[in-house]
């Protein structure tokens, strides 16, 4: 590792360490502090607050060295959930006080304390109920069994032999802390159930290193597919050690697709199917994505399908004659309103995109990061079908 990626870590560490703590001053001063909670409960209610914080420190530091720890897990994953919901919505009425020019929660400049409380203590008591409530259907979606949702696609050089060639896509499944082998023989026999041409999983299989968690991830070793099952590397996997989970993958009867390309089918009843690593891999260690790679010496007139973990690939793909990029990563934003934050930076967030002859499908994902909750972004498993135009 070079000293410049050992100092971008450490400073990426630093950023998110200090964003994590002003987060959670800034919940305590507005949820507590501001409200005017009284002794002992301020106590109470600030050290809650911290030491739930640290948990979200704690359990990725246990979990790389003790394998997966459910009792630190859970309280970890839901408070990342309900933290998120409680900050949008303090941070949302905040916005809505001082647009309306409400003195009430005047963060500190020349008003008595004591004619802002009563506001302050209702605003709290209001965000706070929201919160659970937004909390426990997220939690309710998240816990819920993805649903099947089945797309179609039309490609104009698409083989006639080919029709109706039906591909399941799973992806950011994420086993790990939460989610175990029960998930995953739930999802195998789920899939295995759509008898599907070709089975792409784009990416996030895993959270945690292969030492701790190969027994967990046993059961995708029964998916089926008639033209195989292939699979492609996302951060996550990068993060959890790419080349031991690669070979684990292989020993399961998945083909990785490491920035290469295969043809599926034969003769004119064929289509190359293109796979690259996660870009993040060129950061985070064990690979990283080199389009031009896997399409060089590529026949331009033949149908193309490219799994990419990220959807930013397509930024490249659609001037590369794809046909068709299948991604995740996004989670579809996972719990509203994240999805508006994850725009900013990636513009396809989930559903059917194009670009001229380029088309691109993100999955909201099968599985769920942290904290186990869903809200407007339900997770799914993909029957893709394609078409000629």
């Amino acid at each position: 590792m070079t000293v410049l990626r050992i100092l971008g870590i450490a400073l990426a560490l630093c950023v998110a360490s200090g964003i994590l703590a002003a987060s959670h001053v800034y919940l305590i001063q507005r949820l507590v502090l501001d409200a005017g909670v009284e002794p002992p409960w301020r106590g109470v209610l600030t050290l809650a607050i911290a030491l739930l914080g640290a948990t979200l420190v704690l359990q990725p530091i246990a979990e790389r060295r003790l394998g997966r720890v459910r009792w630190l897990a859970w309280p970890a994953s839901l408070w990342m959930g309900f933290g998120f919901l409680l900050l949008v919505g303090v941070a949302s009425t905040d916005a809505l006080l001082w647009a309306t020019g409400t003195p009430a929660l005047a963060a500190s400049t020349g008003l008595d304390p004591i004619s802002r409380e009563p506001v302050a203590a209702l605003r709290a008591a209001g965000v706070l109920t929201l919160a659970l409530l937004a909390g426990a259907i997220g939690l309710r979606g998240g816990l819920r069994p993805p649903q099947l949702r089945r797309v179609r696609f039309a490609i104009e050089r698409w083989p006639a032999a080919l029709e109706g060639f039906r591909i399941v896509q799973i992806s950011d499944i994420h086993i790990g802390p939460i989610l175990d082998r029960r998930f995953a023989a739930q999802l195998v026999r789920r899939v295995n159930a759509l008898a599907p041409d070709l089975i792409a999983v784009t990416g996030d299989l895993v959270d945690g290193n292969a030492r701790h968690l190969a027994d967990e991830v046993a059961p995708f070793a029964s998916l089926r597919a008639t033209h195989g099952v292939y699979f492609v590397t996302g951060n996550h996997d990068h993060l959890s050690g790419a080349p031991s989970w690669v070979d684990v993958v292989e020993r399961l009867g998945m083909r990785p697709l490491r920035n290469c390309r295969v043809s599926v089918g034969a003769g004119d009843a064929s289509f190359d199917l293109v796979g690259v690593d996660d870009h993040h891999g060129h950061w985070i260690g064990g690979g990283g994505e080199d389009l031009d790679a896997a399409l060089a010496g590529r026949d331009p007139r033949r149908p193309a399908v490219l799994l990419a973990h990220d959807p930013s690939t397509f930024r490249k793909a659609r001037r590369c004659d794809i046909d068709l990029q299948l991604s995740g990563h996004t989670h579809g934003g996972q719990i509203w309103p994240f999805g508006f934050l994850v725009r900013l930076v990636i513009p396809w967030v989930s559903g059917c995109h194009r670009d001229g002859r380029a088309q691109l499908y993100v999955s909201r994902g099968t599985g769920f990061w942290g904290p186990p909750m869903r809200l407007r972004a339900p997770a799914e498993i993909t029957e893709i079908t394609l078409h000629a135009a």
